[in-house]
This record gives C-alpha cells, sequence and structure tokens, in this order.
C-alpha cells in the first residue's frame, strides 16, 4: 500500500523534491487549505498544514493518519484533545519565525526609542517637529516573556545594543543571552525592571490573559509593551488603561485578542500604539524552514515512528 503525504499549502517544486528525496516510499500530493480534497485526506498518513472543514475526515475511526506537521508555531485552532486521544503526533512550526519576528520587535523598540512612529504621523501632516525626547537602546532592559527559539534571538539582537536582557519562562532556568531569567511567578518582579516588556508567549491555560492590569501596574512607569505572541494572553481593556493612564508609554502590537482588529476599536486612534495585522511572522522564506524541519523529520519518522524536531506535548498545549 502507497503511503502518503498532503500538504494543505503551496510548494515549489524544488521544495517538493526536498521532501520526495527524503521520502522515497511515499508519495507527495498537495491541496488547498481553503478548500480541501477531502477524498486525497482520507489517504492520508501525513498532513502538512491544518484546515477547516476536515477534522472529521482526518480523525474518523479508519483513518491512517499518524502525524500533522502544522504550517504555524500556535496549535491553539487544532482539535488537540482528539488528535491526543488518536495518539496522533503533532509537530509544529516553532523556530521559522525568530528571524522576522525578531526583526518587528526590534523595529518596534526603534521606533519608539527614536520617535520614528510620531516622525511618519508628523510627514504625512508635513509638520517640521521634534519634541527632543529621541533615546537610545544602549543601557535600556528589555524582559522577554518566553525564553525560545523568538526570545533568544530578539535577546541576542538586543545584546549588540548593549542592552540588558532578562527572560520569563516556567522554569526560570538559565538560557544563552540573557542576564538573568525569572519564573513566570515572579513575571511582576521582572516587568517591574523593564523598559521594554514583550511578550512572545503561546496561548495555553496557563498564559491566556496573564498580562494583566496587576501586571501593568507593576511595571516601571514609562515602560512599552510588544505583543507577537498572541492577542488573548492580555486584556486589551487593561493595558488600554494602562496606555491612557500613562502607566505604559506605548505599544507595539501584531496580535489581537479580536482578529481582524474591529475598524471602531479605540488602538486604531491612539497615536502611542504601533500596530501590525498578525504578520510580524512572516517571510518570503517561510516555506523554505518549514520544509527544512518536515525534511528532518521525516527521516527521524521513517527510521524510528517519530519526528525528532518540534513534537508538541499535548499537556502543555506547545
Amino acid at each position: 500500500m502507497t503511503r502518503s503525504i498532503v500538504c494543505m499549502q503551496p510548494l515549489s517544486s524544488g521544495q517538493q523534491e526536498r521532501i520526495r528525496a527524503a521520502a522515497p516510499d511515499y508519495t507527495l500530493t498537495l491541496t488547498d487549505s481553503r478548500n480541501a480534497d477531502l477524498e486525497l485526506l482520507a489517504g492520508a498518513e501525513i498532513v502538512i498544514g491544518w484546515g477547516k472543514g476536515i477534522k472529521d475526515t482526518l480523525l474518523r475511526q479508519d483513518s491512517p493518519l499518524r502525524w500533522v506537521q502544522t504550517w504555524s508555531a500556535g496549535v491553539e485552532k487544532l482539535p488537540l484533545e482528539a488528535l491526543k486521544e488518536r495518539g496522533i503526533l503533532l509537530t509544529n512550526a516553532s523556530g521559522v519565525h525568530a528571524e522576522p519576528i525578531t526583526a518587528v520587535i526590534v523595529g518596534f523598540m526603534l521606533m519608539f526609542t527614536r520617535n520614528l512612529h510620531t516622525a511618519i504621523r508628523n510627514q504625512q501632516r508635513r509638520r517640521w517637529h521634534s519634541d527632543n525626547q529621541e533615546g537610545e537602546l544602549t543601557g535600556k532592559t528589555a524582559v522577554i516573556a518566553g525564553t525560545g527559539a523568538i526570545g533568544s534571538e530578539t535577546a541576542r539582537i538586543a545584546k549588540a545594543f548593549r542592552m540588558n536582557t532578562i527572560g520569563v519562562s516556567r522554569s526560570g532556568r538559565p538560557a544563552e543571552h540573557f542576564d538573568r531569567v525569572f519564573t513566570t511567578a515572579e513575571l511582576k518582579e521582572a516587568v517591574s525592571q523593564a523598559d521594554f516588556i514583550i511578550n512572545t508567549l503561546p496561548i495555553t491555560d496557563e498564559t491566556e490573559g496573564l498580562f494583566d492590569r496587576d501586571i501593568f501596574g507593576a511595571a516601571k512607569q514609562g515602560a512599552y509593551y510588544i505583543n507577537i505572541g498572541r492577542g488573548a494572553t492580555t486584556h486589551t481593556d487593561d493595558l488600554i488603561a494602562a496606555l491612557n493612564s500613562g502607566q505604559l508609554a506605548g505599544a507595539g502590537l501584531d496580535v489581537f485578542e479580536t482578529e481582524p482588529l474591529p475598524e471602531d476599536h479605540p488602538l486604531w486612534g491612539m497615536e502611542q500604539v504601533i500596530m501590525t495585522p498578525h504578520c510580524a511572522g512572516a517571510t518570503d522564506r517561510y516555506a523554505d524552514r518549514i520544509v527544512d524541519i518536515f525534511v528532518e523529520n521525516i527521516k527521524a519518522y521513517r527510521e524510528s515512528g517519530q519526528p525528532s524536531r518540534n513534537l508538541v506535548d499535548y499537556s502543555r498545549q506547545y
């Protein structure tokens, strides 16, 4: 019986050839995640990506599905309990976002420090003006919630600006490029030292609503908040209140509790806020990096029956 890999995202011919070379005993077929070929998916042992309307087909009792490789780092939109119950292996795209997302984080920090966001608005108004409040990153402290690939890369680049770096993680274990790492239970103490509070966390039962009034209230007066993790980790109303009071000087946001952000949402009109439409991880190298992960994993899977990289722990939801 032919073993089948079905990819629900576009791949170049070169990317397809890399997968076929790594798994010559499998067929590789592409389908569109927005209009998936259910008959094709019904015979898949391995699926790359996910889409609406495919759950019942993939998780039926006699499905040959054994492994799902997601196209994203977050897996909260997948039926995790059902996948766990069926014993389906799940790997995510963790690691593909580190470089582009770090660039966005550093971009936010530079814009706020050098007042580039106000300069752009002044240009649109043809206004020649500076408040003479420009600063620099040297000596500032970045507190980064999440010490994984994105957090670590951000800390590494922050060190190039001679910044102080503090990490926050579940374990509090020391991590490369961080001067110190606090546990999540010590988040208040960590943010009290921050000039920039950077949230790179996934959404889990533990992180939902983590950044709230208490955390923002513990922040240094005039700190900036950056969220490129997941919108639901932040109480938006509490964030807006902290911005309006001046407790926070500004926010750089790529993710939101509701997406797309409604046109009448107050964040749109706040000049101390910079927003991007959940595209911080987008890059023209995205598919190549997914294929890198998959090729490494399919080799391990063929040898041992299990992928070697980015295996999701269902109990942690990432």
